[in-house]
């Protein structure tokens, strides 16, 4: 990442709350075709995320702590805040002297943009405005929220209009946390009463079919893009009695994620994409 510092626009997007079983199965079976269009080999990594929850795992991404692969380390990590005694930065870590990439990538020149999805990114409490504060830019709406079924969809019709506003000559970092895999889901299966592990695998269904718009809006500036696309954790459906994350269980630790550079014009033109309205 240090060499593509300024040269790159960078997106990290996190499907909040996304199982990694879940994620590795749709793929496989040819249900995700879209992100498997654009993952390496066409697969997730497997990977173990710093937190079981989304607050604590954004405030660990931040200060460079992504999801570690699932393989004995240490692993050298992508980027990371300075501090004494780290054995996990590299010759290819991006290192910094902030408390996080957002105020990182700023001093560095990036116009740095959240679009946020669950509550933690709201900004309607001291607590929700946390996260939203590190960028110079931050939208949310209740249209972007974990009951809104459009949600992604209205996410990227204000990416769509933010954009143009930013300044050709600076680079761009764009955060977008995606609130559609988050209870409640029961809302993507049809006649669904309630959340369960197949409405999740529908939810990701949902984001699979609007995620390119996304890849062509990343790429419209002209630049090359590094992507980041990860969940922060994964949820119980009735596992050994679990429901819900903030526990220890495999299925909330495990999460699925994936790296890559997008060029200008690999997924075409935004509108290229089906509007809102007219997508399901």
């Amino acid at each position: 990442m240090r060499e593509l510092i300024g040269s790159h626009d960078l997106l990290f997007v996190t499907l909040d709350t996304l199982r990694h079983d879940v994620a590795a199965e749709l793929a496989a079976a040819g249900r995700t075709p879209n992100l498997v269009r654009a993952l390496p080999g066409g697969v997730w990594e497997r990977r173990h995320s710093p937190a079981s929850f989304t607050y604590a795992a954004h405030q660990a991404f931040f200060a460079g702590f992504l999801p570690t692969p699932t393989t004995p380390g240490p692993h050298t990590r992508l980027f990371a805040a300075a501090f004494p005694g780290s054995e996990s930065t590299g010759e290819q870590t991006w290192t910094f002297d902030a408390p996080d990439v957002v105020h990182a990538l700023a001093d560095a020149g990036y116009h740095t943009l959240c679009v946020g999805g669950v509550g933690f990114f709201n900004g309607k409490s001291p607590l929700g405005g946390v996260l939203p504060a590190l960028f110079t830019e931050a939208h949310w709406e209740p249209e972007f929220g974990v009951s809104a079924p459009r949600c992604f969809e209205a996410q990227l019709d204000r990416i769509a209009t933010v954009l143009p506003t930013v300044p050709e000559d600076r680079p761009l970092f764009l955060f977008v946390n995606v609130a559609a895999i988050h209870q409640p889901n029961r809302h993507y299966l049809p006649g669904a009463d309630r959340d369960t592990r197949e409405s999740h695998a529908a939810a990701l269904e949902y984001v699979d079919r609007h995620i390119g718009r996304l890849f062509a809006l990343a790429t419209s500036r002209d630049r090359p893009c590094l992507v980041l696309l990860c969940s922060d954790h994964g949820t119980a459906y009735g596992e050994e009695g679990h429901s819900g994350h903030r526990l220890g269980h495999e299925v909330v630790w495990t999460v699925p994620y994936g790296q890559f550079v997008l060029e200008p014009g690999d997924w075409g033109k935004p509108g290229d994409w089906p509007p809102s309205e007219q997508s399901g």
